[in-house]
């Protein structure tokens, strides 16, 4: 059969399928046997470039193997025939194994195993041989640790026997003779261990120890038993149901089986894949996640091997290469059908068989690229993580969304390309839906990445980025974003917040940039409605509280002015609230008094701040506050004809102003509300005089307000001692008292005085005071708490005598004491 028809390149591969190997000729048969057609191939060795082949004629040929690749990356072999040797049997050749340390190839035919050179094909001249072999195998993990030596384990024609031999370049010694419970037909050894396909079952047997383990059991008479060592003590087995199965020398197996035809006939190991041979196909099943990954038809294939790393398959008539494709073009091609999952596994596979720091720059790059195309996909939590695991460089992702990226940027994307996708406009072709929901998830992304490692040397392009994504959104996180550390541009975050008639967040970005004034300029439009911008409703409230934390004396002084032509009790807060440091050291309060004369209701609160808050002990703002009030009450008197509240709370701040501070001028108050209705104010401003009596008599006689009289004498003998509150009550019950009229009013008022404030009194005094008519009755409580006063007092003076008496007799004792001591000499 000729390759061409053994090959049928347009067979249906399945839906898991990838291109990992391509099957490539070798030997043709017009090569080996030219037109003798009785001519079968019955096994083969290839070591390094040699290549032999044992015919059913007990012919061996020899061939270098040359194998070529196109600048197309297409690969070829070309074989050349070096010689061919008869062996002198009329049996076929079954079994070649090639010893390269010793030169030596072994033959096995006739049940015969023979020691021949591997260049000129002639035997030893010792004439070494191993009789009574009906197969062998070499073993790769030897024990004797002679380097010109090899170990061979064969199944003797011997029933249920094994034996091990030693070959040297010359002779052969035997070493150990082993025997099995059932028929051995197949053997793979490691080391000590041997893996054998008995009669029923597949078992482990220790040759040292003799300890063995069952594996599992199959029947050789329904399959052709498999035992292939793979590696360093594991083996791979054909097992029931269709399994290629997986054991180690500890009778476990670490890997999960992979599903191949239950006709198989040969099976080979090409990390990360197994090769099945069948009668019909080779099959390539995956290591990594059992599936099977590609199907070659191959009719009439009787011989499937690996010889490191080179599998090979032959029919009857012919050898042919299966030249595994390069991982990373296998990958690229997952990559490409979207197979992501498959792509990564295959991936993290091919780190054993690639250096450390070309893996990691590739498997970054086959992350980055699944990320986009889960991105494609719209599973964004999905890419988020394969982006974040592959290190990403950001501006990749950002560069999909037109205009997104600074128009400074230095940014080229990745060649080649890690994703086949223009912009967002062609991955979305058009979908509106799926574009905001691609924004979106870049929003997140960006917010997520703009702290971290990810972030870094390009703080710029995210930030900026961001901005964009978030003012052509409204998103509230724009304004975040902006009074926040930040990296955005200025001139780019500028433009696009412009276009976007984000008016307020502009003025944020103006000011995170130092351009206070810029910032001020554009907010003062958005509150006189030249420009339109509906982000904040306090905007004017914000301005306001802007320019109370501005260090700026120039804009404070600009921009003060709008505010309170706009509200006065407002735009004074710029004043009132600012920082007391920046109060007391750049902006002198004259000044800002002086500006405040156009606006009356701002200069009240300003002086109440520097008075009441502030405390400032100066009589000018004191006077003038207490001018002010006047001045406000006069004005609503003149237009008001009953007591209004506002009036009202004048009046209780001035009276408050009037009795709390010591500090304003008492003689020009006192003249600017001389001879109008302001009664209390002028018994306050007399109290301040020490003239009392004309308080008093004040509040008695014009306002008749006896409970504001008493209150009087209270406030003002606060801090000032006993003597001085007796004498402001005494002067008051004298008010009460010396009228020349007998006013029933007053004359109660007095009655109610010393009866509510009998401790305030001397009451000897009292006495001599209050009129002869006035019963004891009428004075009762008054007289009570008088002579409980003067019990009280006495008891007192008695307590402090006697502890002064006591004290001086203690003071003698501790004298007499002393002068009793006798003087030390």
């Amino acid at each position: 059969m000729t390759y061409s028809e053994v090959i049928k390149q347009d067979h249906p591969e399945g839906t898991m399928s990838v291109k990992a190997f391509k099957l490539v000729s070798a030997v043709e048969r017009e090569m080996l046997m030219g037109d003798k057609a009785h001519i079968n191939i019955e096994c083969i060795e290839c070591c390094g470039k040699n290549l032999y082949i044992g015919t059913n004629d007990c012919f061996i040929y020899h061939f270098l193997l040359d194998e070529k690749i196109s600048t197309a990356g297409k690969v070829t072999f070309a074989a050349t025939k070096q010689l061919h040797k008869y062996l002198g049997f009329k049996k076929s050749v079954t079994e070649l194994k090639a010893a390269s340390a010793l030169t030596r190839l072994l033959v096995l035919c006739d049940n015969t195993i023979t020691l021949v050179n591997m260049m000129n094909l002639e035997p030893v001249p010792t004439g070494a041989r191993i009789k009574g072999a009906v197969t062998f195998t070499l073993n790769e993990n030897p024990v004797s640790g002679d380097p010109f030596c090899v170990e061979v384990c064969i199944i003797s024609v011997k029933r249920r026997t094994i034996q091990m031999f030693m070959v040297f370049e010359d002779r052969v010694q035997i070493v150990k003779e082993v025997f099995t419970p059932e028929q051995p037909y197949a053997v793979a050894v490691d080391g000590y261990y041997l893996c054998l396909a008995l009669t029923t079952q597949y078992i482990i047997l220790n040759y040292n120890t003799g300890i063995s383990q069952d594996l599992f059991p199959y029947c050789s008479d329904e399959k052709r038993p498999i035992v292939k060592r793979i590696g360093r003590q594991e083996f791979l087995l054909a097992g029931p149901g269709g399994l290629g199965m997986f054991a180690t020398v500890d009778g476990i197996s670490q890997r999960a089986p992979v599903h191949w035809s239950e006709n198989v006939i040969g099976a080979a190991l090409c990390f990360p894949y197994v090769v099945a041979l069948d009668d019909e196909f080779i099959t390539v099943h995956s290591m990594l996640d059992q599936q099977q990954k590609q199907t070659l038809p191959f009719k009439e294939g009787h011989i499937l091997q690996d010889f490191e790393g080179k599998v090979i398959v032959a029919t009857n008539k012919g050898v042919y290469i299966l030249v595994p494709l390069p991982l990373e073009k296998q990958i690229q091609d997952l990559l490409a059908s979207h197979r992501v999952e498959e792509a990564l596994v295959l991936a993290k596979g091919a780190r054993r068989n690639i250096p450390k720091e070309k893996f990691q720059v590739m498997y970054k790059r086959i992350l980055q690229q699944a990320g986009f195309i889960q991105f494609a996909q719209l599973q964004f939590l999905e890419a988020k993580e394969l982006f974040r695991s592959g290190q990403l460089d950001v501006r990749e992702l950002i560069s999909l969304y037109p205009f997104l990226l600074p128009t400074s940027s230095s940014f080229i994307r990745s060649h080649p390309p890690l994703h086949e996708y223009a912009d967002l406009n062609q991955l979305t072709q058009g979908d509106q839906e799926k574009m905001t929901k691609c924004k979106r998830f870049l929003m997140s992304y960006l917010n997520e990445v703009r702290s971290t490692d990810v972030a870094n040397g390009y703080k710029e392009d995210i930030d900026t980025a961001l901005l964009k994504l978030y003012a052509e959104a409204n998103h509230e996180s724009l304004l975040d974003l902006l009074v926040s550390e930040n990296f955005c541009l200025l001139t780019d975050s500028a433009a696009w917040l412009e276009k976007h008639k984000k008016y307020f967040a502009l003025g944020l970005l103006y000011h995170y940039n130092g351009q206070d004034a810029a910032a001020l300029q554009l907010w003062v439009k958005i509150v006189n409605g030249d420009i339109q911008d509906s982000t904040r409703s306090d905007l004017y409230e914000y301005i306001v509280d802007f320019l109370t934390f501005c260090s700026d004396q120039d804009l404070v002084w600009k921009y003060s002015e709008w505010a309170l032509q706009k509200n006065e009790e407002v735009g004074v807060q710029i004043f009132t609230k600012r920082p007391l440091e920046e109060q007391e050291k750049n902006i002198n309060p004259d000044d800002i008094i002086s500006r405040l004369n156009k606006y009356p209701k701002s200069l009240v609160k300003y002086l109440e701040h520097l008075v009441l808050e502030r405390r400032i002990e100066k009589e000018k703002y004191h006077t003038h506050l207490a001018v002010l009030y006047l001045e406000a009450i006069f004005q609503l008197k003149s237009v008001a004809t009953d007591n209004c509240t506002e009036t009202t709370e004048l009046l209780f701040k001035l009276r408050s102003l009037l009795q709390k501070s010591d500090l304003y001028r008492i003689h020009f108050i006192l003249d600017k509300i001389r001879g109008t209705d302001l009664h209390m104010e002028s018994a306050i401003l007399y109290g301040k005089l020490e003239e009392h009596e004309k308080a008093l008599h004040i509040l008695v006689h014009e306002l008749k307000d006896f409970h504001a009289a008493e209150e009087y004498c209270i406030w003002n003998s606060e801090n000032r001692g006993l003597q001085y509150r007796q004498r402001l009550f005494h002067m008051l019950l004298s008010v009460y008292l010396n009228t020349g009229t007998s006013d029933c009013a007053l004359v109660m008022a007095a009655v109610d005085l010393l009866n509510n404030h009998a401790a305030e009194f001397d009451a000897a005094l009292v006495l001599q005071l209050v009129p002869d008519n006035w019963s004891v009755q009428l004075l009762c409580p008054f007289l009570a708490g008088a002579v409980r006063q003067s019990i009280h007092t006495t008891r007192m003076t008695q307590i402090a005598l006697g502890l002064a008496q006591a004290e001086n007799l203690i003071y003698k004792h501790e004298k007499n004491t002393l002068g009793l001591m006798p003087c030390e000499h």
